[in-house]
């Protein structure tokens, strides 16, 4: 799924899974995705989480009456690296009609955990 002139395309961000368990996204980490340390910047990774958030509210909402935008979100930053790329794994832990919380485990190419996040989506009414 590609999507140019956004943020994810910027990032190198892309979507592998959509489905009722939840979402998978990767990201390079690289030049566009380092902090000046030369490792993975965390508003990379928390980009990275509320991407996977969105898309999976996204996938559930009544997308003729209603759309989703972020409301909160947090993340925790475990461990660092410097290249590669990391896998974001996005799970519903709360699916309501006006808001929605996902967990969201970023991993290394190791299955090392590196950020641990959850986000709340709001649901709304489309205007």
């Amino acid at each position: 799924m590609k999507h140019s002139k956004t943020l994810l395309d910027a990032l190198g961000i892309e979507i592998v899974k959509i489905d009722d368990e939840g979402v998978i996204a990767t990201m390079p980490v690289d030049e566009r995705t380092h902090q000046p340390f030369g490792i993975l910047h965390g508003g990379a990774s928390v980009a990275l989480a509320e991407t996977a958030a969105s898309i999976g509210a996204y996938h559930f909402i009544d997308k003729e009456t209603e759309i989703c935008v972020g409301q909160e979100i947090n993340a925790n930053h475990i461990k660092s690296v410097k290249e590669g790329i990391v896998t974001a794994r996005a799970v519903p832990a709360h699916r309501g009609r006006t808001s929605m919380v996902w967990e969201i485990r970023i991993t290394d190419e190791a299955d090392q955990l590196i950020c641990l996040s959850r986000c709340t989506m709001a649901v709304l009414k489309k205007r």
